[in-house]
């Protein structure tokens, strides 16, 4: 495990991700601000059957997380007065047909009741498939770099039945943050990667975040991610560190470190990024069915034993990253992991296990952390 010199008094973290590596993931590294200063430290390796440890300052493909710079540019042009929170999607992108009463606030906070164009989970058990690109097994492996355009998504998701009529409940949808880009796009006559650059990654400096379209290559130093499926009986696994991401687009695409993640979220809580009441508003909870855990725009919002914490997770097919934060952005926790997406066996309960036990060391376990 890599550690910095004022680490050694750390121990329950470090001895966290070991145990959170051993739970079947390849690797882990971990970067924890907070009122004693920066803490970072690795374990596991970066490739299968390597010796390395996860570079700390690694890329990584930061899935979901991708959403809250998303809604985070959006509402910076809110804020400029380009569009307004309450203003109907269909207004600016008719060619899909969307119902009229969807909002862009909808959109951002998944209440539109969209269809999820990576497929749905309904209450009652049932799958309701989505692109060919998220069906487990060879097909995925076979297409990880076949380009899909936004809009193509977009109509699939439209073909389908809406969950729910727009405000009246709350389903995760990557559907929602594909319209966002496009209406980002379209208000702007810019990319979302040429508008992340203006509004955010130049300002801060984020030198190791990217927006990519179609590009399968990751930035040097990275661990690799693993995608593992049967065929006639034997496993296979395969290196699927390059990818075109472009089969979920802004609802998951983007690159990033964890240094840069601490960097943004910071900005982020501490209303660098936003004027005051935007940022009230993106940190509002609606309920979301999990217990202790509402959403806002672009962000999660979690009750823990100590107070309040603000939070994305993403995953994307053996990458994966963690972003929390304090209100006000004093206490800083972003992760990444590497591991094998197999079709079999889901590490979902492990990376739960795994997020709540950093909770518990970081934000619930207070300052002081004797030897």
């Amino acid at each position: 495990m890599s550690l910095t010199p004022a680490d050694q008094d750390r121990p329950r973290l470090r001895k966290a991700i070991e145990e959170i590596v051993e739970s079947g993931f390849t690797g882990m590294t971990l970067r924890v601000h907070d009122e004693r200063g920066e803490w970072t430290g690795s374990a596991g390796t970066a490739e299968l059957g390597g010796t390395a440890k996860p570079p700390i300052d690694g890329h990584v493909r930061i899935g979901s997380n991708t959403k809250t710079f998303t809604a985070t540019l959006m509402l910076q042009l809110v804020a400029e007065g380009t569009i307004e929170l309450d203003t109907p999607v269909a207004r600016h992108l008719p060619e899909f047909g969307l119902d009229e009463r969807i909002t862009v606030r909808m959109l951002l906070q998944h209440t539109s009741g969209v269809f999820n164009f990576t497929g749905e989970y309904y209450d009652d058990g049932t799958y309701a498939p989505g692109i060919t690109a998220t069906t487990a097994g060879r097909e995925w492996v076979d297409n990880r770099f076949r380009t899909y355009r936004p809009q193509e998504l977009v109509e699939l998701a439209c073909s389908k039945p809406a969950r729910f009529e727009p405000g009246a409940g709350w389903s995760y949808s990557n559907t929602n943050y594909v319209l966002a880009r496009l209406l980002i796009e379209k208000i702007t006559g810019r990319s979302v990667a040429e508008e992340m650059r203006r509004l955010i990654l130049d300002p801060l400096g984020l030198s190791g975040t990217v927006v990519p379209a179609t590009e399968p290559e990751i930035p040097e130093p990275h661990a690799h991610a693993y995608y593992r499926y049967q065929e006639a009986g034997e496993h296979k696994t395969v290196d699927v560190t390059r990818q075109n991401p472009s089969w979920i687009s802004s609802g998951g695409d983007m690159i990033s470190t964890t240094r840069d993640l601490r960097t943004f979220l910071s900005a982020l809580l501490d209303g660098t990024l936003l004027p005051a009441p935007l940022l009230a508003e993106m940190c509002t909870p609606r309920p979301t069915g999990i217990p202790d855990m509402g959403y806002g725009l672009g962000v999660f919002v979690l009750t823990t034993r100590t107070g309040t914490v603000i939070s994305h997770n993403g995953g994307m097919a053996g990458h994966a990253a963690l972003m929390y934060g304090t209100p006000g952005g004093a206490r800083i926790l972003t992760a990444t992991l590497n591991y094998v997406d197999d079709v079999e066996t889901t590490l979902g309960e492990a990376f739960q296990k795994a997020t709540r036990r950093l909770l518990d060391e970081v934000f619930d376990g207070g300052p002081a952390e004797p030897a």
